[in-house]
């Protein structure tokens, strides 16, 4: 079954012009266009649609979604990396309406609110700090690394490439547990993808370097157990991955 831009835009909440804008910017395609010029859309495309509007929900912008939906992952890898961050979101949510409940109650009560809980649930780039804690004192204590320090001006970039690094780990794991084999051309069309969503943001990162990275891994402890953790071999099925590309390009 086939539906008009006006019954998507009807399903769907979005207006017709959102929808005409992501089909200008190669977002959202139609499954066909009419012989009278008309949109037409199909299931899938309304599950990209579906897909498109979690991701707006956690305030990705539109450039983003598109590289990370083009080149990465199916539709039950996307789906469940959505409901992570969303679940993420929630409880992020539900901490900021306790905050409030609170506030009112103390106001009812004529009470002053211990100082440590009027600002719960607005952690932003202190919960990325936190989040990187653990790594940064094991690399400043195994290479005499400086700890890295996210400030507010960071946070949506770091979002950002927390998902895309999600979407090409969980792909990867996927592909080993489908018996895909670390040199096919699949698998090589993620790594370019994911080299060049990290260059967009400012990390220059060759193959080459991507490849002596993955080699890294294998011989860091913490590094080699947050990826197995992942998924048993996934270590070695990345450095196997990168080293091929590398020297296909050679």
């Amino acid at each position: 079954m086939l539906y008009s831009v006006k019954e998507v835009s009807e399903l769907s909440n979005v207006t017709i012009k959102t929808l005409h804008h992501y089909h200008k910017i190669g977002l959202l395609l139609p499954s066909k266009i009419s012989e009278a010029g008309y949109r037409l859309y199909g299931t899938k495309e309304l599950e990209r649609l579906q897909e498109i509007l979690f991701y707006r929900e956690l305030d990705f912008s539109l450039d983003v979604i598109k590289d990370m939906m083009d080149h990465h992952a199916d539709r039950l890898s996307i789906l469940s990396q959505q409901e992570e961050l969303l679940l993420s979101r929630k409880e992020k949510l539900d901490t900021i309406i306790q905050t409030l409940r609170n506030s009112i109650e103390s106001i009812k009560e004529g009470t002053t609110m211990d100082t440590k809980e009027l600002f719960k649930g607005f952690e932003n780039e202190e919960s990325w700090n936190q989040a990187l804690a653990e790594q940064n004192q094991y690399l400043k204590e195994s290479y005499g690394m400086d700890p890295l320090k996210v400030v507010t001006e960071d946070v949506q970039e770091m979002n950002e490439q927390a998902v895309e690094a999600m979407t090409f780990m969980t792909t990867m794991s996927s592909s080993l547990r489908s018996g895909i084999k670390h040199s096919d051309e699949h698998i090589r069309d993620l790594i370019r993808s994911h080299l060049d969503f990290m260059n967009k943001q400012g990390h220059a990162l060759s193959v080459q370097d991507f490849a002596a990275q993955t080699q890294f891994f294998l011989q860091d402890d913490f590094h080699l157990k947050m990826l197995e953790d992942q998924q048993t071999g996934l270590a070695y099925y990345l450095s196997a991955a990168a080293a091929s590309l590398a020297s296909s390009n050679s």
